[in-house]
């Protein structure tokens, strides 16, 4: 028996071709104010989360490590890189600090990164007490799934509400030569793991490059038939050390037509204004899909998201370049009030949109291992 998709959006727009299809999605973008949120419903001391564009961030992704099984060769450069001593990485501790002022102040979602967050030992505490705080509506972790299934039982029991699964290939070799290290079997046993233990939909994380991975986009979407797997195709993105080329990249509508062609029933979900995805489902289809489209089509106007590194360091956008620690001046015994003013301020720096594509490639910034996926 088929375990479908518990809830669908109601709204759903349909489209029997790529060119509808394409016209039909931008009656649906948001506008600049997409993410500003009716702020009399918050505490003053929410105000740390708004930008100066009037978005409200309650999105928190929290690297746990720089560490990682895998060499995914869009996320660490061939020759690995060079990770920061243990004594500058943030405790369990200060991770839990961090994350409560967030909360407290409005942030209603957390995601665990990496590096390769399972690898982390302290992972499970870590878990229980972030499902702890008051206001936190969803646990969330990135993972290669290497380990997760082995560990996934027990990290649910500690609070972790839902899962991305990062697999770029359905093909081993090709897993191989994508990720430096073999593994493939133990991630697709991660994917239903996942499933058996009721997390609806597992959501897994496919990088499209030409040349790599391009040719599987349809083999992907048919993993959506039977089981409630949401595919997200991701465009290709440029980090420091990844060798990014735009030939290389696959775009939202080159991936499209792809799919259409295969899957003519595909539908456009009506989306949140702060979703980075567009959503789709296909009839017939127990599991849905969707295209991060970071490259050709962003969705800055609605950004709700900020990132706390594994270093400590607070960055308020994937692409730009800017860091600001907040390990430091907790170790200098700093309170949560001047905390609070710090990510403030960083917060209403935070620009409008980022810049081009072709101007990230040339922008300084640090490798995808260290940002946190």
């Amino acid at each position: 028996m088929r375990r479908c998709l518990s809830k669908l959006t109601p709204r759903q727009m349909g489209f029997t071709n790529s060119n509808s299809f394409l016209a039909g999605s931008k009656n649906i973008t948001t506008t600049s104010n997409a993410a500003q949120v009716d702020q009399t419903k918050h505490s003053s001391v929410s105000d740390m989360l708004v930008d100066s564009f009037g978005r409200f961030h309650t999105y928190l992704r929290i690297s746990l490590t720089e560490r990682c099984n895998l060499r995914c060769q869009y996320c660490m450069p061939s020759e690995g890189v060079e990770l920061t001593p243990k004594p500058q990485l943030l405790s369990q501790s200060e991770i839990v600090r961090l994350a409560g002022l967030f909360v407290s102040s409005g942030v209603n979602k957390i995601r665990l990164t990496g590096g390769e967050p399972t690898v982390r030992k302290d992972i499970e505490d870590i878990c229980m007490q972030l499902s702890s705080l008051k206001g936190l509506k969803n646990l969330a972790i990135t993972t290669n799934g290497i380990t997760l299934a082995r560990k996934l039982p027990k990290l649910k029991e500690c609070g972790l509400d839902s899962i991305n699964i990062s697999l770029d290939t359905l093909v081993p070799a090709k897993f191989e030569f994508l990720t430096r290290r073999k593994g493939h079997e133990r991630v697709m046993q991660s994917i239903d793991s996942a499933i058996a233990l009721g997390y609806n939909p597992v959501k897994v994380n496919c990088v499209v490059m030409r040349g790599l991975n391009d040719e599987e986009i349809c083999d992907f979407v048919e993993l959506t038939r039977d089981k409630p797997i949401n595919v997200r195709f991701i465009e290709f993105m440029p980090f420091d050390g990844n060798v990014w080329n735009v030939k290389k990249l696959v775009s939202y509508a080159e991936m499209m037509d792809k799919v259409v062609k295969r899957f003519p029933s595909i539908k456009r979900v009506q989306d949140h204004p702060t979703e980075t995805a567009k959503n789709f489902t296909i009839d017939g289809h127990c599991g849905s899909v969707s295209f991060i489209t970071s490259m050709t089509e962003h969705f800055c106007s609605g950004c709700n998201r900020l990132r706390l590194l594994a270093d400590g360091n607070f960055k308020v956008c994937l692409f730009g370049p800017s860091e600001v620690s907040l390990r430091d001046p907790i170790r200098s015994g700093a309170d949560d009030e001047t905390l609070r003013e710090i990510i403030g301020a960083a917060v209403k720096r935070k620009k409008a949109a980022h810049a081009g594509m072709l101007d990230i490639a040339k922008t300084a910034n640090r490798p995808m291992i260290h940002i946190g996926g």
